[in-house]
């Protein structure tokens, strides 16, 4: 099988062809005259014909050439095509990306992200698994997910809960309140955490950011927390705070909807600081299905863009 030179004699070939003239020709090529002289000769060579004859005003196409002109015209035009298919490829993402989510939907926004990840990225398929905050971050350690929404304190005190191989980035702040039953308002609202400690309290599983959170601040404080009763969802938790068991932590908003729905007291002098997180392994930080999790994070929760490190 003959090979001819490179695509770039066809496309000197044809451009020749169209203007009629090697001066307009490597104008528009960008190259010498004697540049697209060669590649035509070098063309003619290969193919073992005369493609051009000279005449008065410049150069004709021969018998022979204008026969392959077309050829030559839907062979770069082919080559166009292939560039412009290569370049839409590269730009699709496709994987599985496996999302550790929390019970709180609507918090963490996952319907947005849900569905601009189908606009966007139908090349994931994304595949969820629910669990508490402690679970989740289990799961990303094991590699059993490889994305995960978790709760935990803010700032400096987050480090605790990973190791250098998870990269954690804050979507939100909020803060816990501590909600009592409806008629506890006397009891809760001017008690500081001692005397939240001795109230009876609603427990959550270890791993829950719950649990936790208000083991950081009664063990800094010497306490003993008084739980009679654990329960592993919000839904029953809420409900044994309105019946009247005893007390539990309350994220923020839905603490004050609940005052105002069911009537639950809130304890005035204490709250407890956290964050809404997305946990990363580090390692996958900048693979093209985590590139595409991160940008549509950063606009559904309006995140900064990183800083780049300034090149030496």
């Amino acid at each position: 099988m003959t090979r001819f030179s490179n695509i770039n004699t066809l496309l000197a070939f044809v451009t020749v062809a169209r203007e009629g003239s090697v001066s307009r020709a490597a104008e528009l090529l960008n190259l010498t005259q004697p540049a697209v002289s060669q590649q035509l000769r070098r063309l003619s060579e290969e193919v073992g014909l005369p493609l051009f004859e000279r005449e008065a005003a410049g150069l004709r196409l021969t018998g022979d050439g204008a026969a392959l002109l077309p050829k030559a015209e839907q062979v770069i035009e082919a080559m166009g095509a292939f560039r412009q298919a290569a370049c839409q490829r590269s730009d699709v993402v496709t994987g599985t990306l496996r999302i550790g989510t929390i019970i709180d939907p609507e918090f963490i926004r996952l319907g947005q992200l849900l569905g601009r990840m189908r606009a966007e990225f139908p090349g994931i398929e994304t595949e969820l698994s629910h669990g508490i905050s402690g679970e989740i971050m289990a799961r990303l350690l094991r590699g059993q997910i490889d994305a995960g929404f978790v709760l935990g304190p803010p700032g400096d005190e987050a480090g605790a809960m990973v190791d250098e191989t998870v990269h954690l980035v804050t979507l939100a702040a909020f803060s816990y309140r501590v909600v009592a039953p409806a008629g506890w308002q006397a009891q809760v609202e001017t008690a500081d955490w001692p005397a939240l400690a001795a109230l009876p309290w609603i427990g959550t599983p270890e791993m829950s950011a719950h649990h936790q959170l208000l083991r950081r601040i009664f063990e800094a404080r010497g306490l003993a927390q008084n739980v009679v009763a654990r329960v592993d969802q919000e839904a029953s938790m809420m409900e044994m705070v309105r019946s009247g068991v005893g007390l539990s932590l309350c994220r923020d908003a839905i603490a004050l909807y609940q005052k105002q729905s069911y009537g639950v007291a809130l304890a005035g002098r204490v709250a407890v600081p956290a964050c809404l997180y997305l946990a990363l392994p580090a390692r996958q930080i900048e693979s093209p299905v985590m590139a595409a999790l991160l940008g549509l994070m950063r606009g559904i929760w309006q995140l900064p863009r990183p800083e780049r490190p300034e090149r030496p």
